[in-house]
């Protein structure tokens, strides 16, 4: 499992409907953190448990604390392109990403553990076309592996 995260001031994310509307599904509207997290097929409770308390526990809001620390928020995005293999070529290759039916459960699972921890998480819609908007704060972005 994989997150990239990035402290924002606020974020949003929309989906996109196929004759190109929007619609707000989820949104942070202060200072906390954006989590787009992509699931591998090998990964299960243990990767949920460990990426949930990276997110959470992260010292990279002001004052090196926490979002659990501040109360902040946390906007989750599913996000299967973190696995994508780059290595050959120009197309991307998809198949380190697990399929939906496994990926789908196991982000549900982190937004869950967040929530357990007394965190507010936002969301945006699994396997829709969403669009993603934050001003990332710092900028600050890191890479984080379970």
């Amino acid at each position: 499992m994989r997150a990239v995260v990035q402290r924002v001031s606020h974020a949003s994310v929309s989906v996109v409907a196929e004759d190109g509307t929007t619609e707000v599904v989820g949104a942070i509207d202060r200072p906390g953190l954006l989590a787009l997290v992509g699931v591998t097929h090998d990964d299960g409770d243990p990767q949920v448990e460990t990426i949930a308390r990276k997110i959470a526990e992260l010292r990279i809001l002001a004052g090196e604390r926490s979002v659990q620390d501040e109360g902040a928020p946390v906007l989750v995005v599913s996000q299967f392109t973190l696995y994508a293999d780059t290595k050959k070529g120009r197309r991307p290759s998809w198949n380190g990403a697990a399929p939906g039916s496994v990926a789908e459960p196991l982000v549900e699972a982190v937004v869950e553990r967040l929530r357990e921890r007394g965190i507010e998480v936002a969301t945006g819609r699994f396997g829709a076309h969403m669009a993603v908007e934050l001003v990332n704060d710092g900028p600050v972005t890191l890479l984080l592996e379970a």
